[in-house]
């Protein structure tokens, strides 16, 4: 049985502070250990079988297995060495014309790994080389991918899908080199299956190649400097991809032009070169097909090459349909729609020596109801995102200025990558002004009015990124989606070359709010309450013969006055008056006396009230953002991921607090407080350091 979420999520922050997630540590994919497995089927003299990824039609998919090419054929599935004599991983090194497109519409997987085969640092991160069909070959091979945040070890058979002995999907030009297929099916594990690697941009494999930076040019309006920018990204270790303009049908139809629509290529190069007195700019693409080139100025057959100095020529110009040619830089702009550039470090925007950018992560949420308040157009509700506090105290590089490269990535709901509906996102950064800088917790509506950057426009994209140019103080960055109560999950990613102090700043303060709220009570000076005497002619109807009441007795009592006559609302059941008893039993009897049933009852009627103050839609229940506001009026601080674990644990399906359910969870919430409190000696304590303590919330 796997662990409870809020136990995977402080295993996981556990595992990231020792260091697994890195490329040097990568977490185990489905948990399988390479090493072990290894071990197991050389001990056992057997050829692994993986389990989790079979050889069977599962892993095709049937989007796949309903297409003309598999309908009504026969798959098998084989091993290298069952489909050609003496196969190899690698054979006489790696190249972007080893390998041909298959049955699946992966140009974009192709596309980058053409990218991928001009970065042998890159490359061997990825596709270990250390394994191969001869010395300790037992059928089992890895690969390392870069998955929302961390890298993970992904474990393969190498029983490959077959037609006829032929590979279906990605093959070599030489039959006996096996790694671009081993890279496939070890990339359609990772996506759910084969058929799910259908349709994509070149980008969603670079970033899971490289881990490091992406950054999306739309062609359509570039900058004066985009030849400049993707030479810088040639020479630092950065991968290329692009993409042609959609047809009105999708398509991949070929033009008279030589290119195909909607149809992702590799650029393999960058020049610049005098033609005819002047300078021109020219992009070398790779057509992940293997053929089908471009026809118009500088492609192959071009007269333009005989304008061009000699070496230039014997340096650029291969005539050979191999999917390879160059074009000038405006065609290229022209008949591209966008250009896609990945790298481990943001060095190609500023000239900068590697290792200069520091790099930190911060995961989160968004929630309906209680942390996904949509763009900036929802004011009432956008304050309640996420919001992460930056200060910068020093950010300055050569040419004096201060860049933050911040990235917002979503991360998947669905294991099936096809079955995954990416959400229109974005993210504002305002600028914390004096009149704020004592705010302690989230900022109230009235802080967000005009942002001094922002993402334009909210992109229905795995992530968006933007190079901020801002100068020392304090900000707060606020990610979202754009409509409200649309839930999700993200990585927010911060570059810089200074260190920057950045926490999350999730907490509500009880001081600010987003709508005018009562002054918190204390539970234990309740206004218009029941006076002690009048509690106590309670407590005898209902108390034993010892004057002391159990949990039976103590819900009979509350359902039949604190909910008497209260509509819409849910009884107390046991197990909260169980909780409540324990909770107010100082005596530790098992039952409460008169006293201690005294000091309950004031907190009861106390939150009853703030409860009814709360609920201004008038529904008898709460709503989370109205929950929210009862929390804070009742003087606890919350943080969102608290708040969200208190509407699944309390709420009912619908997402609202019945009156019962709110006082059983505030009542938890005062006791943990008051253990915190206790543990702290008098200092503040940081929740989400302490968040096992609230499983007894969650449970």
């Amino acid at each position: 049985m796997p662990a409870p979420g809020v136990c995977n999520n402080i295993l996981s922050t556990r595992n990231i502070k020792s260091g697994y997630g890195t490329i040097a540590k990568p977490e185990r994919f489905f948990n399988q250990d390479f090493k072990q497995l290894k071990q197991y089927c050389l001990t056992k003299r057997i050829r692994f079988y993986d389990a989790t990824f079979p050889p069977a039609n599962s892993s095709i998919g049937q989007q796949l297995l309903n297409s003309p090419e598999l309908n009504s054929a026969q798959v098998e599935w084989l091993r290298p060495a069952l489909i050609v004599p003496n196969p190899s991983l690698v054979v006489e090194g790696i190249s972007r014309f080893d390998f041909r497109q298959g049955a699946v519409g992966n140009c974009w997987f192709l596309a980058s790994i053409g990218a991928l085969t001009f970065q042998d640092e890159i490359f061997e991160q990825v596709v270990p080389l250390d394994q191969n069909f001869d010395k300790d070959y037992c059928g089992l091979f890895h690969f390392r991918f870069w998955r929302f945040g961390k890298w993970v070890d992904v474990v393969i058979d190498d029983k490959l899908p077959t037609i006829n002995g032929r590979l279906i999907f990605v093959s070599c030009k030489d039959p006996t080199e096996f790694w671009p297929a081993l890279l496939e099916k070890a990339y359609a594990k990772v996506c759910g299956s084969y058929s799910d690697m259908n349709a994509g941009t070149p980008a969603e494999a670079m970033m899971d190649f490289t881990g490091g930076v992406h950054m999306c040019i739309q062609l359509s309006n570039p900058s004066a400097n985009l030849w400049e920018l993707m030479y810088r990204a040639g020479q630092c270790r950065s991968l290329m991809g692009c993409g042609t303009h959609p047809g009105e049908t999708g398509d991949n139809i070929r033009l008279e032009n030589g290119l195909v629509q909607g149809h992702a290529y590799t650029v393999t190069g960058v020049k610049q070169m005098i033609c005819q007195g002047q300078l021109v700019s020219l992009v070398r693409l790779l057509n992940p097909w293997g053929h089908k080139e471009w026809k118009g100025d500088w492609s192959d057959e071009s007269p333009l090459w005989q304008t061009v100095s000699p070496q230039d020529r014997e340096m650029c110009l291969h005539v050979s349909d191999n999917g390879e040619f160059w074009m000038a830089l405006d065609d290229f702009c022209k008949y591209f729609s966008t250009l896609d550039i990945c790298s481990m470090y943001p060095d190609f925007l500023d000239r900068s020596s590697p290792g200069q950018w520091k790099t930190s992560f911060y995961g989160g949420k968004w929630v309906a109801g209680t942390t996904a308040g949509g763009c900036l157009k929802h004011p009432k509700s956008f304050w309640t995102n996420p919001q992460y506090r930056v200060k910068i105290d020093k950010l300055l590089d050569e040419q004096g200025e201060r860049k933050i490269l911040v990235t917002l990535m979503q991360m998947p709901d669905k294991r099936n990558r096809c079955h995954v509906q990416n959400l229109h996102i974005g993210f504002s950064v305002f600028e914390v002004t004096e009149e704020y800088k004592a705010v302690s917790g989230k900022f109230p509506a009235s802080f967000f009015k005009t942002p001094v950057a922002q993402t334009k426009p909210y992109l229905n994209a795995r992530d968006v990124m933007e190079v901020l140019v801002l100068k020392p103080g304090e900000y707060l960055i606020v990610p979202s989606t754009y409509s409200p109560n649309e839930t999700g999950s993200y990585i927010l990613t911060f570059h810089s070359k200074e260190e920057i102090s950045i926490h999350e700043n999730s907490e509500c303060d009880q001081n600010y709010n987003s709508e005018e709220v009562e002054e918190p009570m204390s539970p234990r000076t309740p206004r218009n309450g029941t006076d002690d005497e009048n509690k106590n002619i309670f407590f005898n109807q209902f108390c034993d013969k010892y004057e002391e009441v159990d949990a039976e007795q103590l819900q009979r009592l509350l359902n039949e006055t604190i909910l008497k006559g209260v509509m819409k609302t849910e009884l107390f059941s046991i197990d909260a008056c169980r909780s409540m008893v324990a909770l107010g039993d100082t005596s530790i009897t098992g039952k409460l006396n008169g006293k201690e049933f005294v000091g309950l009852w004031k907190k009861i009627v106390t939150y009853k009230d703030i409860f009814f103050r709360s609920d201004v839609s008038y529904t008898g229940t709460l709503s989370l953002s109205e929950l929210r506001n009862a929390i804070m009026t009742s003087g606890q601080r919350i943080s969102d991921n608290m708040l969200n674990l208190m509407a699944l644990r309390y709420g009912t399906a619908s997402g609202h607090i019945t009156l019962g359910s709110f006082i059983s969870l505030i009542l938890r919430l005062e006791f943990t407080q008051d253990i915190f409190r206790e543990l702290s000696n008098g200092s503040t304590m940081n929740l989400q350091e302490h968040e096992w303590m609230y499983l007894s919330m969650y449970t």
